[in-house]
């Protein structure tokens, strides 16, 4: 084999390494006889780039997979990409008044969505790119994207079901409008801020019928001036006695000179601003809703871009905020504004435009009633069938969101989508049909002179939500192709991983939608990952600058390091800090890996058959790090189904960093030019495959490339395939010995360096000790480490040594230098005192009855067994310090 660099180089590794499980397919998946293991990816928008987020997202999903692989489960994780219709369309729109001068309204629906598919094909594929950076193994052979002919049929075959099912209706209502974008938007898609505002007080006048002025003023208290010229009625509390007297009289509005009649209703708040509420039915739910019920004329001021309507009178053509600014001024100079006043205000923005507040808006939109399709999802998870992770944390949203939804809102004043397949006649009638033809063919049933050319289709799109809820069945054609092999073979999936922003936009929708389409659940479970901020706290986002640049840090760091970084910090569900110092703390791991590859090499060539000394030592050695490594297995296996990854892999990590490089190698690592035993030599090698392999989800590159380093492998002998086998029980005396060991030895190495013996002089090692036989089997271990001449047990102190308490033993450290003994009593007496401390503080929890009562028995016992630890301690440190 090729001489091994100083260290580990990622950048070729891991090329190397993604072309060859490419050119293997392993990544590729058709149904056999094997458990399938499902994952779909969360599609990310086609036009976007990885952030720390999705990079979160796709390496957990990726360990999940990759460990499956090795699990004796056929794994098949489907890539793709989401058309983001609002998101992208603006982004479409944009480029082509950059670079071509050209305005939407300039061309043609069928020309804009050419010039949308040149966009998609220019930068969709970015997107993928980073994600094979990273390391993940998706069937690039299933990439999927929400308007693939498939899936666009899908998604019409969808609407017409549930619009022939009475689900989805098509009504005015007032909805949230992104002036911005031009469209509609469901309420989960308007983000809430709280703001300082400002009430403006404004002078109403006061008529009678016939319009005469009474002399009086009615005074009302605004946010939002720029709507006066929608005011359709004044309304005051039936209670208020302020107002008796305006029954039956009407209000002039200012600017315009309308006169409105002044309304009675239990709605106002008497107690809020002056107690008197101008309508404006067509920019406000609540005064909708009043309209509604008083009969109330609708006026809307506003166009679909934010600018005054005509309706409006004045401002014409005015943005509505430099509209709110010339109606503040022209009220003052009319003389009609009473004052202004500071307001804390909470104001919705839209999601996708987040600079862009959202304006409530009277519109014809198209809903899904979701009532109904709700209470199926939301048992499915209360009872378990689908079960979230972390669940104490997400159960109680995820049962909110479910018992208040309201309807969903799923057409889009766009063109970048799935057109609504609803064809409407010259006189307003439309029937919803999958074609022109079937529509006109329906549509002639009452009108038999209709001609297709009288036929329009419906210009809006659907919510690109109402295709994502049908991903984890249409990748796999579920819906335009039902009951075909993959979808019987692969569906419901495994888990899904997602991000706990949008539990309701779609992962209760899936549900919804695979127990309306499959009556199966689309998943057993549901990992949420934290969110991503920067190490002060702060959310990243392109605007703050925080969000560093994947493909920057895989560079820098090399992948592995990169997911490491991530995922050492991140237990599911919670907010992580991610920080690059993490990642150098990846890549730190894997030149400690590839040192310790360097070590193991250079023993190589010098092996000895012959049984000799370094045997028995190597023996228990050999025989600790068996156990240890079953131990952990079984340890990672049972945190894999709690689905608790960080933890998994801080296990591996130390297993790896501290039980293997910093023990066990230098435990069995040969004296100067001494050659190893060949049996020892061959079970580190082994150790070293499985550890390779139990930290391969998490690092696939370098656990790859030392795999192969280690020794030669046959064809086909890849650690991306390595099966993973049942670990037995481990062994538990010899972990016991183990753990004595390493704090012995670490005790002794600090009582060397206090009392400044030089690592190469030799000590005397006296044990006292009633557990000869366990000190026994490391004898030979604890004299090469802590350079023991010889090992002694005794019943007597020895005088003129240093002396050390560990656990109940005590041990006598003989050496050719005078000692201090007043630094060594004064050691023992700190000793002492901590020991004394740490008594007194597991006494007062047993005498506490209330911990003893409430707390789980193990954990009584744990402390109870810390007791009689310390007081054992003290026991022999007080013997100790009589004998000096």
């Amino acid at each position: 084999m090729e001489e091994l660099s100083k260290n580990y180089l990622p950048a070729a590794t891991e090329e190397k390494w993604y072309q060859h499980w490419m050119d293997k397919g392993y990544f590729r998946s058709q149904p056999d006889g094997r458990p399938a293991f499902t994952v779909v990816i969360p599609p990310p928008n086609v036009t976007g780039v990885l952030h720390m987020g999705h990079t979160l997202n796709e390496t957990v999903q990726d360990i999940l997979v990759r460990r499956a692989r090795m699990s004796g489960f056929n794994a098949c994780w489907v890539p793709g990409s989401d058309h983001a219709s609002i998101a992208t369309e603006a982004k479409v729109v944009d480029m082509l008044k950059r670079e071509k001068g050209i305005e939407k309204s300039q061309l043609t629906r069928e020309t804009f969505l050419q010039h949308a598919f040149e966009w998609k094909e220019k930068y969709g594929g970015i997107i993928y790119q980073q994600i094979k950076k990273l390391g993940c193994s998706c069937d690039w052979g299933r990439v999927t994207f929400t308007m693939d002919d498939h899936y666009y049929q899908a998604v019409i075959k969808v609407f017409i079901d549930l619009y022939r099912k009475g689900l989805i209706y098509r009504g005015a209502r007032m909805i949230n409008w992104d002036p911005k974008a031009k469209t509609a938007l469901s309420d989960e898609e308007v983000d809430y801020k709280d703001l300082q505002g400002k009430l403006y007080y404004v002078n109403y006048a006061i008529v009678d019928s016939e319009n005469n002025p009474t002399g009086d003023y009615i005074t009302i208290a605004t946010q939002r001036p720029e709507t006066i010229m929608g005011d359709t009625a004044i309304c005051v509390n039936p209670n208020d006695e302020r107002y008796a007297h305006l029954k039956g009289r009407y209000a002039v509005v200012p600017l315009v000179n309308r006169k409105v009649p002044v309304i009675f209703d239990e709605y106002v708040d008497p107690a809020f601003g002056t107690g008197a509420l101008k309508v404006t039915p067509a920019h406000d739910i609540n005064d909708y809703n009043l309209g509604l019920k008083h009969n109330l004329e609708i006026v809307d001021t506003l166009n679909e871009d934010g600018t005054l309507s005509a309706a409006a009178g004045v401002f014409i053509g005015e943005d509505r905020f430099v509209a709110r600014k010339k109606t503040v001024a022209a009220l003052q100079e009319q003389g009609l504004l009473v004052k202004e006043q500071e307001y804390t205000t909470r104001l919705g923005y839209s999601q996708r435009n987040p600079d862009t507040v959202v304006e409530p808006r009277i519109s014809t939109q198209w809903f899904v009633k979701m009532a109904e399709m709700a209470k199926p999802a939301l048992d499915a998870v209360v009872n378990g069938d689908v079960r979230i992770h972390p669940g104490d944390r997400f159960l109680a949203t995820y049962k909110y969101w479910m018992e208040n939804v309201k309807d969903w809102c799923i057409s889009r004043q766009l063109w970048w989508g799935q057109r609504i397949p609803a064809f409407y006649a010259p006189d307003g009638s439309f029937e919803v049909a999958e074609t022109a033809e079937e529509a006109l063919e329906k549509l002639r049933i009452t009108n038999a002179g209709l001609r297709m050319e009288d036929l329009r289709q419906d210009e809006d799109v659907l919510d690109t939500w109402f295709s994502s809820w049908l991903w984890p069945m249409e990748v796999f054609n579920g819906i335009s192709q039902p009951g075909n092999k993959d979808i019987n073979y692969y569906y419901p999936t495994s888990v899904l991983v997602t991000g706990q922003d949008i539990i309701f936009f779609w992962v209760a929708r899936m549900i919804m939608a695979g127990l309306e389409y499959k009556q199966v659940k689309p998943f057993s479970d549901v990992y949420f990952t934290g969110m991503v901020r920067d190490k002060q706290g702060r959310k990243m986002s392109k605007s703050l600058g925080n969000s560093p640049d994947l493909l920057e840090l895989i560079h820098q760091f090399g992948a592995d390091a990169v997911r490491f970084g991530i995922m050492i910090s991140s237990p599911a569900g919670n907010d992580l800090l991610f920080d690059d110092a993490s990642c150098e703390q990846g890549r730190n791991f894997c030149n400690k890996i590839w040192n310790a590859l360097k070590l193991v090499k250079m023993w190589e060539g010098r092996q000895s058959e012959a049984g000799s000394g370094q045997l028995a030592e190597g023996n228990f050695a050999v025989k600790w790090f068996e156990s240890r490594l079953l131990e952990v297995q079984t340890q990672v296996a049972d945190l894999f189904k709690d689905f608790r990854l960080s933890e998994a892999l801080k296990t591996v990590y130390s297993l790896i960093w501290d039980d293997f490089c910093s023990w066990y190698l230098e435990w069995v690592k040969p004296g100067f030019e001494q050659p190893i035993d060949a049996a020892v030599f061959r079970k580190t090698l082994d150790f070293f495959d499985q550890l390779m392999q139990l930290l391969h989800p998490f690092m696939p590159f370098v656990t790859e490339e030392i795999y192969q380093q280690l020794q030669t492998r046959g064809a086909g002998d890849d650690l991306i395939v390595k099966q993973f086998v049942t670990p037995a029980a481990p062994h538990h005396a010899t972990l016991v010995e183990g753990a004595l060991a390493k704090e012995v030895i670490s005790s002794i190495r600090d009582a060397r360096n206090k009392h400044q013996i030089k690592p190469k002089d030799p000590i005397t090692l006296h044990i006292d000790t009633v557990h000869e036989n366990a000190f026994k089997q490391i004898e030979s271990i604890l004299a090469k480490q802590v350079n023991a001449k010889a090992v002694v047990y005794t019943k007597t102190a020895v005088a003129g040594s240093i002396t050390l308490v560990v656990q109940k033993d005590k041990f006598y450290l003989e050496t050719e230098h005078t000692l201090d003994t007043g630094a060594q009593k004064e050691q023992l007496e700190a000793d002492l005192k901590y020991q004394q401390g740490f008594l007194e503080s597991v006494e007062k929890k047993l005498g506490n009855e209330r911990f003893v009562s409430n707390a789980k028995p193990e954990v009584v016992a744990a402390e109870r067994k810390k007791k009689a630890d310390a007081e054992e301690k003290i026991r022999a440190i007080t013997e100790s310090l009589k004998t000096m």
